[in-house]
C-alpha cells in the first residue's frame, strides 16, 4: 500500500515551505514567506492562529509524482495519517488520532477533504489523483465554523493550479519497478485578453506483478495493477470588478484491489509469516478481483469586488461510481463442494468470503454563499450560507467461491442528505500586535436512509430497514494571536465542532441497521510560530488538548462480517507538534517534524465483538450468540485505532552548481509508531512501528524558455514491509505496505 511509502524526493517541508519559483541555478540564504487560505482569505502562515501545516510549488509536484496517490501525505505531517483497505481509492485520513476505520461506501470521517473550495463528501471522491496542484493545507482541530459540519478533527485542503494570461505548461514521464508508468502535464495561457483556459491530464500505469499460487487456481500476474486516468479543463474570466472560474474534472481508474493476505501474521505474534513473499498470494477467487471507479464533477466560482466587500458563490456537482470485489478471506477453500472438504490455505481458513461493494448512482450538489469585508480599519468580517444534498446508492454482494463466484447476498442501501448552515467570523485588531478572530455557524442536518437485503448469504431472509437521523448544532471557535517581536508569533485557540449522525447499513451479514448519534468536540490548543536566524530558520510549535463526547466508532468485523456503529461516552486526546525548516549552508537545507498523540477511551460500558483467532489483550466476557458465547473485548482506556503516538520526518537536500546547472540529492527519513488496527489490542493485530527512507538525485538546467530535470529515485529503500491493516472476522488477514520502489523521471517545463 503506498499509504506508507515515503516519497524519496525530499527536498522540502511539509510543514512550512512555499513554491520555489527560481530558475534550478539560482538559490536563497532565507527561507520564503508561506501565503496560505486557511481561513478563506490569503494570509501568512506565521501569522494565522491555526495549527496549519502547508506545501506548495514544485516541490508538492516532486512528492506527488511517480505514480503516488493521495497517501503520499501519510505521516509526512505531523499528526497526519491516511491508510485504506480499497487500495487507491477510498483513502481514510486520521488527524490527532481521530478518524474512522470504517470500510462500508457509506462511511462517514472527521476529517474532511477540500479541493478547489468544494467539500468532497463521499470517500470515494477523496481518493481522486494529485496532478498540478498548487498548494496543499493540512488544518489540525476542529474547523467547524468556516468549513462545515463533518470536520471535528481537521480538514486536507487542495487548491489545484489555476489558469493565467501568461503561457506556460509542464510535462513529465517517470517508469519504476514492476513496469509502472506515469505521465503528467498541463498546458494554459489567454484565450483573449480576458478569458484564459487550463488544461491538466494524469495517465499512471502499473502491470499486475502478484502470483496466485493457490493449488488449482494458480495464475501469474493476477493482481497488483491498474490503469488510472484522470484530466482537468478550467476557464477563467477576468473583469474589471468580477472574476469567473469554471472547473471540469474527470477520472477513470480500472485496476485491482489491495492484496489480502490470509495468516500473514504469525500466531502469538505480530511478525510476518517465515517465507512472507510480496508478490506471491493464494486466493481461489483472484481472477474475479477486480477495481473500477470513475468521477467527474464541475464547479462555478463567481466573485464580485465591491468598494469594501467581495462577494463569493461557488457552487459545484460531484459524482462518483465504483464497483470493487476482491477476495477478503485472503486464502482458498474453507468449503466443501458436494459434501466434500476443499484443502484450505495458507493455515486454517474457517469459511470462504468474497464479497464486492459498489455504488452505482451518486450526486452531490453544493452552494456556498459569502461576503468578505476588506476595510482597512482594525475590524473585518465574513458571513455566509452552505448548502449540501447528496444522493447516493449503495450495493453490497456476498458471492459463493465454492459454486464459481455465484452470487448469494445482495443488499441496496440508499441515503438522501440534506444540510444548510449560516456562519460568520468577525477579525479585530486591539493593537498592532494583538488580534482576536471569533467564529459562529449554525449547522442543520437530515438523513432519508433504506436498506433492503434481497438475498441473504447466511439464511437471513429478505429484510427492508429505514433511518431517519436529523440533528442541528452550533460550533464556535474563538483565537487570538499576539506578536511577541517581529520574528515571533505566540497564538491561542479553543473551538468546537460535530460531525452529523452516520449510519451504518451494511446488513448483508447482520440483521440490524445502527445509528451513530452526533459526536461533539471542544479542543484546546497554543502555539508558537517563529522565525529564527535571520530568516535561515523556522520552528513552530503546538500544544494541545481535546475531549470528544459521543464519538462515532465502527465496530469493524470480530465474528462476524459486519459492521456497527457505536457511541463513546468520551474521548480525550492531548499532545504536540512541531515543524522546523533550516537553511544550513548555501547548498543544504533541512527539516525535521515531530509530533506526539495520545487517545484515550473513557466508557465503562462500551464493548465490542473480537477477532476470530487473534490474541485479545482487553478484558474480555462473554454473551450468547447464533453459534454459541461470542466474546465481547471492554474498550475502556484503549487508544483509538490507526492513531500512532509519535510521527516525525526528517529531510535533507543538497544542490550544487553543476555545468551550467544544479545537481541535487533529496532524502527524506519518516517514522510513525505502532498502531492498533481495531478498537480493541490484540497481539496480532497491532500494527508494528514503521521506519522508512527514500532517496532521490539527478540534475537540472535550463535552456531559453525550459527547464529540464532528470532524475532517479528509490522509496522504501531498505525494503520495510509490515502489516498495516487487517481482517479480524475469519483468519488473521492481513494487508501489507508496498516493497523497495525504484524509478526514473524526466520532466521539462515552459513558459
Amino acid at each position: 500500500m503506498n499509504a506508507t511509502l515515503f516519497s524519496a524526493v525530499a527536498g522540502t517541508s511539509f510543514s512550512t515551505l512555499a513554491a520555489d519559483e527560481q530558475a534550478p541555478s539560482a538559490k536563497s540564504k532565507l527561507l520564503e514567506v508561506i501565503q496560505i487560505t486557511a481561513r478563506k482569505r490569503v494570509e501568512n502562515a506565521q501569522e494565522v492562529p491555526v495549527a496549519v501545516s502547508a506545501l506548495q510549488g514544485d516541490n508538492l509536484d516532486a512528492y506527488s509524482s511517480a505514480g503516488m496517490d493521495i497517501r503520499f501525505m501519510n505521516a509526512k505531517i505531523p499528526s497526519l495519517s491516511i491508510e485504506s483497505s480499497f487500495g487507491r481509492s477510498f483513502p481514510r485520513f486520521y488527524v490527532r488520532g481521530l478518524g474512522n476505520t470504517d470500510f462500508d461506501l457509506n462511511a462517514s470521517q472527521p476529517v474532511s477533504l477540500v479541493v478547489d473550495e468544494v467539500v468532497q463528501e463521499n470517500a470515494i471522491l477523496k481518493g481522486f489523483p494529485v496532478f498540478d496542484v498548487a498548494r496543499v493545507e493540512v488544518l489540525r482541530g476542529p474547523q467547524g465554523t468556516l468549513f462545515g459540519r463533518n470536520t471535528p478533527a481537521g480538514l486536507v485542503k487542495f487548491d489545484t493550479v489555476k489558469p493565467s494570461q501568461d503561457f506556460d505548461g509542464y510535462g513529465s514521464v517517470s517508469y519504476g519497478s514492476r513496469g509502472a508508468v506515469d505521465f503528467e502535464g498541463a498546458v494554459g495561457g489567454a484565450l483573449t485578453d480576458r478569458l484564459s483556459t487550463r488544461v491538466s491530464v494524469l495517465w499512471q500505469d502499473k502491470d499486475d506483478y502478484i502470483d496466485n499460487r493457490a493449488p488449482g487456481f494458480e495464475q501469474k500476474d493476477a493482481l497488483g495493477g491498474y490503469t488510472d486516468q484522470a484530466a482537468r479543463i478550467q476557464f477563467l474570466y477576468e473583469g474589471d470588478d468580477f472574476t469567473g472560474l469554471f472547473n471540469y474534472h474527470i477520472r477513470d481508474m480500472d485496476g485491482s484491489p489491495i492484496a489480502f493476505r490470509a495468516n500473514v501474521i504469525k500466531q502469538g505474534s505480530n511478525d510476518l509469516v517465515d517465507g512472507y513473499e510480496h508478490d506471491v498470494v493464494f486466493h481461489d477467487a483472484a481472477s474475479r478481483a477486480t477495481q473500477q471507479v470513475d468521477s467527474q464533477g464541475a464547479s462555478l466560482k463567481l466573485e464580485w469586488d465591491l468598494a469594501n466587500h467581495t462577494i463569493t458563490s461557488i457552487s459545484a456537482w460531484e459524482s462518483a461510481e465504483i464497483y470493487s470485489r476482491a477476495d477478503i478471506d485472503g486464502g482458498y477453500g474453507g468449503y466443501s463442494i458436494n459434501d466434500v472438504p476443499v484443502a484450505m490455505g495458507p493455515g486454517f481458513i474457517p469459511f470462504s468470503s468474497e464479497s464486492a461493494d459498489g455504488i452505482p448512482e451518486h450526486d452531490q450538489y453544493t452552494q456556498e454563499l459569502r461576503l468578505s469585508s476588506n476595510f482597512a480599519g482594525d475590524l473585518n468580517y465574513q458571513v455566509g450560507l452552505f448548502y449540501f444534498d447528496e444522493a447516493l446508492t449503495i450495493e453490497n454482494y456476498s458471492y459463493d467461491t465454492a459454486a464459481n463466484g455465484a452470487l448469494n447476498g445482495y443488499v441496496i442501501q440508499q441515503q438522501d442528505t440534506k444540510a444548510w448552515a449560516v456562519f460568520g467570523s468577525v477579525d479585530y485588531t486591539f493593537t498592532d500586535d494583538f488580534k482576536v478572530t471569533a467564529g459562529l455557524r449554525y449547522s442543520d442536518d437530515e438523513k432519508e436512509f433504506s436498506a433492503n437485503r434481497t438475498l441473504s448469504p447466511a439464511g437471513g431472509g429478505a429484510l427492508f430497514l429505514t433511518e431517519n437521523p436529523s440533528d442541528d448544532h452550533i460550533s464556535w471557535d474563538i483565537s487570538s494571536n499576539y506578536k511577541i517581536n517581529d520574528d515571533v508569533n505566540w497564538y491561542a485557540r479553543i473551538a468546537n465542532s460535530f460531525r452529523a449522525p452516520s449510519i451504518q447499513g451494511r446488513i448483508l451479514f447482520g440483521d440490524e441497521v445502527t445509528v451513530a448519534k452526533s459526536e461533539t468536540v471542544t479542543s484546546y490548543e497554543t502555539g508558537i510560530k517563529s522565525d529564527v536566524l535571520d530568516g535561515r530558520g523556522r520552528v513552530n510549535a503546538t500544544v494541545f488538548y481535546y475531549q470528544m463526547d459521543d464519538q462515532q466508532l465502527t465496530a469493524v468485523g470480530g465474528g462476524a462480517n459486519f459492521n456497527r456503529l457505536v457511541n463513546a461516552d468520551k474521548t480525550t486526546g492531548y499532545g504536540f507538534e512541531l515543524d522546523t525548516e533550516w537553511v544550513l549552508t548555501d547548498e543544504l537545507n533541512a527539516t525535521f517534524n515531530l509530533s506526539y498523540n495520545k487517545t484515550e477511551l473513557k466508557d465503562n460500558d462500551l464493548a465490542v465483538a473480537v477477532c476470530a483467532q487473534c490474541t485479545v489483550k482487553d478484558p474480555t466476557f462473554q454473551v450468547p450468540g447464533a453459534f454459541g458465547p461470542e466474546d465481547r473485548a471492554i474498550l475502556d482506556g484503549n487508544s483509538l485505532p490507526h492513531a500512532p503516538e509519535w510521527i516525525s520526518n526528517l529531510t535533507l537536500r543538497y544542490t550544487k552548481e553543476l555545468a551550467g546547472g544544479d545537481f541535487f540529492a533529496y532524502t527524506d527519513i519518516s517514522y510513525r509508531s505502532e498502531i492498533d488496527f481495531f478498537l480493541y489490542e490484540s497481539v496480532e493485530f497491532e500494527g508494528k512501528s514503521l521506519l522508512e527512507t527514500g532517496l532521490r538525485a539527478g540534475y537540472a538546467w535550463a535552456e531559453g524558455d525550459y527547464e529540464y530535470e532528470v532524475s532517479a529515485f528509490v522509496r522504501n529503500m531498505f525494503d520495510e514491509q509490515q502489516v498495516i491493516g487487517a481482517i479480524d472476522f475469519n483468519n488473521n488477514t492481513g494487508m501489507v505496505n508496498e516493497e523497495r520502489y525504484i524509478g526514473a523521471e524526466f520532466k521539462v517545463k515552459f513558459y
